[in-house]
């Protein structure tokens, strides 16, 4: 199997789903390594931050890491330049992501010394539906909504249920990987609405991501850096995912050995990848 780390990290996603016994006939049939424990990478940060900053990325992604409220994961999501700057705000001031929290998350000596980024003049509260009203285009709208706060997001949605945003302001509120799912469910009736998230990489969670995204490599790579950067949402994509790889590819080595040689050009999306290996071996 071609020796590369990310090619090796992906495939051993898919590998650690099968049933134990098969998994390590199949690491020693395809060369494939178990790939670490789940521990956040500090001996080579800035090697951690690539992980999370290369592209494709999804929209939704940084959101992930951040709900784990985890002072070093939060570190290097703020190093990787991914977020908003409402949400840079956020990592800095401690605010906690995780759903039901409220403690404020412990910083890093890194994130307490980070400067706030530069920021236009925060837009009053009793400003902020005027201004969005006001908006013609898609940049005045992500001009917005980039700053919006958190905890303004409760006045942005009753404004929409009073009267709906102009079309461009919702797209922009949407693309916010934060947007709360109240306000997002508002906007789904647009007939382009599903493509347009889609394309963003607005999804629900890494199940959905890794059922969806093309090529298959850059799905399973991204999964491999959640091993660490966001276990708590893996259990999504594992359990969209084990089904399918005990079903197509089992105890089968010879067809995992077809899918070591297919992954790195394979175009099509992960299940694809799994039922076309199966079928050829």
């Amino acid at each position: 199997m071609h020796d590369d780390r990310r090619l090796n990290g992906a495939i051993d996603v898919l590998v650690s789903l099968a049933e134990p016994d098969d998994a390590e006939r199949v690491r020693a049939r395809i060369g494939v390594q178990r790939q670490g424990d789940g521990t956040v990478p500090t001996n080579n940060r800035w090697s951690a931050v690539r992980e999370i900053s290369s592209a494709p990325l999804p929209a939704s992604a940084p959101l992930w890491m951040l709900e784990e409220d985890e002072p070093l994961i939060n570190e290097l999501v703020l190093l990787a330049g991914v977020l908003p700057g409402a949400l840079q705000i956020a990592v800095i001031d401690g605010e906690p992501f995780g759903p039901g929290r409220r403690e404020p998350v412990p910083r890093t000596t890194d994130v307490l010394s980070t400067a706030y980024p530069q920021r236009p003049d925060p837009i009053p509260r009793d400003r902020l539906v005027p201004e969005l009203r006001a908006v013609t285009g898609m940049r005045g709208g992500h001009r917005i909504a980039r700053w919006i706060a958190r905890d303004d997001w409760q006045h942005v949605i009753d404004a929409d249920v009073e009267r709906a945003l102009p079309g461009y302001a919702r797209w922009a509120l949407a693309l916010r990987s934060d947007c709360p799912a109240a306000l997002r469910e508002r906007f789904a009736s647009h007939p382009r609405y599903a493509h347009r998230m889609r394309t963003a990489g607005i999804v629900a969670g890494p199940g959905a991501y890794a059922g969806t995204q093309r090529p298959a490599l850059a799905a399973l790579s991204l999964l491999a850096t959640g091993r660490w950067a966001f276990p708590s949402r893996m259990l999504d994509a594992e359990a969209a995912l084990r089904p399918l790889v005990r079903e197509s590819l089992g105890a089968n080595v010879e067809a995992w050995a077809v899918l070591a040689q297919l992954l790195p050009t394979f175009t099509g999306t992960v299940p694809e990848l799994v039922v076309t290996a199966g079928a050829i071996a």
